[in-house]
């Protein structure tokens, strides 16, 4: 027996969770009927027997005990309920607000403390989820010290800070004739299984929270557009929903996902150039605060990923951090690396799940909205049936009222001796004047007549009487209607909502599509790289040896050796590649503009080839042979083109056997671009000598043509937007903004524009600019033409005047304008001036004020179409064969002819086999390194 008792605590537990022991009944005893077995007192046990069955198993605890403690979390803690939006405890803390309702404010103690008698927890819980529910600034009207959401500064303590339930929370949240009600805890209370609200507070409020085996992140979204979606839906319409955040912020919602799982959006804080030293952070993303914003700013600058001077927080009411930049820092490609390294941005992953019927159901916004909806539209039909039947009984009540007084009923009663006499006398006298009543006359409708006194009686006014009930039909006939057309009146409820409360609660974040910013293109470089060229290593810990460049860790390093390898490896203190390096710098990945010039020997005593190759995608830390793969094989001349430039050199050979001619000239920029692992066109079969650089070239690249995306407010190649133009290196780009602020800048893609930019085009050096604006100390409207003389200088065309303001700026070469006048009283208007504005001014210095447009009150002024103008055409440059760099060409089968015998250029070598271009990049910034052997 003590064998099958030592196995019996091993067993799991039954079904029903008891131990063993005690659920299982197939033991020692097995003969023994089981009304004897349960009949055993504890004395025919030995002491053993009753050890053991003390014994509690750990698997049948576990089993139970950890279900209902991860459901008590889920449906008691962490998740809101679909139909009221609200956990447990902030359910309690509105009910407790509304017990202490007197229109006065309560101190936040006070409130915890009545709240405690619903919500089984300490009073720290509560008032945390208190404060909470105060800084979203919808529930509840805060008084004191609440804390701030942007510094992340904390609440006052409970006792010092007071709360009472907003005009908002009194109209849609409470409505005690439609509660629901249950016990407290402790029997003692009773509170709301769900308060009757009557909006989408959920989706306007938000939620987070971490449950056992699951959690919830409902983001909150802008009240104004809650409604407008609630009246779509009423309507059988379509509609999206997107977050809006109280920090406000820029977020992109393409992969919103509705708010389910899998979602995410990404979230940005609102930079700005404040001038070319300062940046300002305006708005920052929701999740942060300027906090936890400065430190991350701050530790991305001890890591050296950017450049900060200095960093001021000036947050109050609003958002302010003023960040200073070191002298020669670019604040484009500095917003770009805050984004990048710093919580100035961050992405957040919603995840819908809320409670519905005591279970966890995942579900999207838009199907949140529609249920809260309907159910919106369901309280209000019980509020309109219970206000319906209070209607009718008042309506009954006082149709009584009439009978018996006007009747004169009171009087049948005046012989009465007994109570019942009364009561049946009063129902005999109503009996032939109520057939118009709805319904029929109980004993109570009679009670309460007896209870009329005898003034009301005596002042009784049946004109009044009867006022009083056809207003009462009115009433009753216009909620018919209303439960009649449910739909409308909810509309119309929505619509009252949105008049009433909707002020204020405009959006806050600004949804725009981001940019993809890449940290290698932004990124400071905080390093150094160094080379030793002779025994083939790079890296950042080499400070003896050869400096090539500034790099950041986590940049990656392109190597060329002599014998005609390549391999692109990660920046590390000390890397080997291979001997006898020729050539290092940083990579960059799919940059199709950096173009390698390269003439190499196949093998020892092998033939010359010239090839021009990108090098655009690679695997990193493989080695790659840039010639044949041949033993020996040897770089006889390499460079490097950050924009595809071809220079001439000079080929000479070594003077063996009857060879005519011992130096020629070669032109780079015959050689079509090809891939990396082509074999390239045949120079000469014959030992050079040397190889020596005769002429340095030009870009034998297309101008790249740029397009702007006003969507990202970015420029970029992949033909998104507006179509700028074609660039070369010397081309710039024109900006005028709506303050009459005119700069040329470099066009970079890292470029960031301004929302009050109205002017973004090719700069024309030699094309006159053309302005009217309002001179703020004139009073009159002004028109200046001018050139940019400074391409560096960023000016103003307007006056300093803080009245003085830009009306219409133009480009055109021959613009032309039209001027509305104001209508003066008692005559007619004025006819519309058009005003040809190069006859009208000539060109000037763009600091000249101008000449007056005219002296009379305009109404507006208009842009006409522009005259004709044929440009001159330019004197045409000498031709040079161009190559597209958004298209590698094939291998170019024609190598290059030699003059050393006619054998050689009759019987060409052919190039190795064509490869796969990759995908085009941002035009890169390196130098270029040119090497002669």
């Amino acid at each position: 027996m003590e064998e099958n008792e030592e196995e019996d605590l091993n067993l799991p537990a039954d079904g029903d969770g008891l131990p063993a022991d005690e659920g299982d009944t197939s033991n020692d005893d097995k003969n023994v009927p089981s009304d004897e077995l349960n009949q055993l007192s504890v004395e025919d046990t030995t002491e053993e027997d009753q050890e053991e069955d003390a014994l509690t198993k750990v698997t049948g605890m576990y089993k139970d005990w950890f279900l209902d403690y991860a459901s008590y979390v889920i449906l008691e803690r962490a998740v809101p309920a679909i139909e009221d939006g609200f956990k447990p405890v902030q359910r309690r803390i509105m009910h407790a607000l509304k017990e202490l309702d007197d229109g006065r404010y309560n101190k936040v103690a006070n409130v915890v403390g009545h709240t405690m008698q619903y919500h089984p927890h300490g009073d720290a819980s509560i008032a945390d989820a208190m404060v909470q529910i105060g800084q979203k600034d919808l529930l509840i009207d805060t008084q004191g010290n609440w804390g701030n959401i942007l510094t992340g500064d904390r609440a006052a303590a409970s006792r010092y800070i007071e709360a009472r339930l907003s005009k908002f929370a009194l109209d849609v949240v409470f409505s005690p004739k439609i509660t629901e009600w249950q016990q407290s805890y402790d029997g003692r209370k009773k509170e709301p299984v769900n308060l009757p609200v009557m909006f989408p507070l959920l989706l306007a409020q938000g939620a987070e929270g971490i449950a056992v085996g699951l959690s919830t992140k409902v983001l909150p979204h802008n009240f104004n557009e809650l409604i407008d979606a609630s009246i779509k839906h009423l309507q059988g319409k379509r509609f999206k929903l997107f977050p809006d955040f109280p920090t406000s912020g820029i977020i992109d919602v393409t992969n919103y996902n509705d708010g389910m799982r899998g979602g995410k959006i990404r979230v940005r804080a609102k930079i700005a150039p404040l001038n070319k030293n300062t940046l300002v952070i305006s708005e920052i993303p929701y999740g942060t605060n300027t906090t936890s914003l400065k430190e991350s700013i701050l530790k991305a600058n001890d890591k050296g990923k950017i450049k900060v001077k200095k960093i001021e927080d000036n947050t109050a009411a609003e958002v302010e951090i003023l960040i200073h930049l070191p002298s020669g820092i670019s604040p484009d490609k500095t917003i770009d690396a805050l984004y990048a390294f710093t919580n100035c941005e961050s992405s957040i992953s919603p995840l819908g799940c809320i409670i519905e019927d005591n279970k966890p159901l995942f579900i999207g916004v838009t199907e949140m909205l529609k249920r809260s909806t309907d159910a919106t539209v369901e309280l209000l039909r019980q509020e309109l049936e219970i206000q319906l039947g209070e209607l009718e009984a008042q309506w009954h009540a006082a149709s009584l009222e009439r009978i018996f007084i006007e009747n004169r009923i009171y009087r049948d009663i005046e012989e009465e001796e007994t109570w019942e006499g009364v009561i049946k006398a009063i129902d005999k006298g109503l009996k032939p004047h109520v057939k118009h009543l709805k319904k029929p006359v109980t004993e109570e409708d009679i009670l309460r007549l007896t209870e009329i006194k005898i003034k009301k009686i005596s002042k009784f006014d049946l004109d009044k009487a009867q006022q009083h009930l056809d207003n009462l039909e009115e009433k009753i006939a216009e909620v018919k209607d209303n439960l009649a057309n449910i739909i409308n009146f909810a509309i119309d409820y929505f619509k009252r909502l949105k008049s009433t409360y909707g002020k204020g609660k405009e959006r806050k974040s600004e949804i725009r599509i981001f940019d993809d910013i890449e940290a290698t293109k932004v990124v400071i470089r905080n390093t150094k790289l160094y080379v030793n060229r002779e025994e083939g290593f790079v890296g950042t810990s080499l400070r003896r040896d050869e400096y090539v460049t500034d790099c950041a860790d986590i940049d990656d390093v392109i190597v060329f050796t002599k014998d005609g390898n390549m391999m692109v490896t990660k920046v590390d203190s000390k890397t080997f590649v291979a001997k006898n390096i020729i050539y290092v710098a940083v990579f960059k990945k799919k940059d199709k503009r950096t173009t390698y010039n390269m003439i190499y020997k196949d093998g020892r005593g092998g033939p010359s080839y010239i090839k021009r190759f990108n090098v655009t995608s690679i695997t990193r830390d493989k080695l790659y042979p840039l010639g044949t793969g041949k033993a020996s094989t040897d770089v006889l001349y390499f460079s490097a083109n950050p924009n595809g430039e071809a220079e001439v050199i000079t080929v000479l050979l070594r003077q063996v056997g009857s060879i005519k001619k011992l130096k020629w000239d070669l032109d780079f920029s015959d050689v079509l671009i090809k891939g990396r692992g082509s074999k390239g066109n045949l120079v000469t079969k014959y030992a050079v000598k040397r190889i020596e650089l005769k002429e340095k070239g030009l870009s034998t690249l297309k101008p790249r043509k740029l397009w702007f995306d006003d969507t990202i407010q970015r420029l970029n190649i992949d033909e998104r937007g507006d179509y700028l133009g074609e660039f070369t290196s010397e081309d710039r780009l024109l900006i005028i903004d709506q303050k009459g602020v005119i700069k040329t800048v470099i066009p970079e893609l890292t470029l960031r524009f301004a929302d009050d930019m109205i002017v973004l085009e090719k700069w024309e050096p030699e094309k006159p600019l053309s302005a009217i604006y309002w001179e703020g100390d004139k009073e009159l409207f002004y028109v200046k033409r001018f050139l940019i003389d400074n391409s560096d200088k960023v000016e103003s065309i307007i006056s300093e005047h803080p009245k003085s303001y830009l009306e219409k700026v133009f480009t055109d070469y021959r613009p032309r304008a039209e001027v509305v006048f104001a209508k003066k009283r008692g005559k007619d208007r004025q006819d519309n001036l058009e005003v040809d504005l190069e006859q009208f001014i000539s060109v000037k210095g763009i600091s000249a004020m101008g000449n007056q447009l005219t002296k009379e009150k305009v109404l507006e002024i208009n842009a006409l179409e522009p005259l004709p103008y044929e440009k001159p055409e330019p004197i045409k440059a000498s031709e040079i064969e161009v190559v597209d760099e958004e298209n590698v060409s094939e291998a170019n089968e024609n190598p290059v002819t030699t003059p050393e015998d006619t054998t050689t250029a009759s019987k060409p070598e052919q190039s190795a086999k064509k490869e796969k271009p990759s995908d085009t990049a941002d035009d890169p910034d390196g130098e270029g390194q040119t090497t002669l052997f």
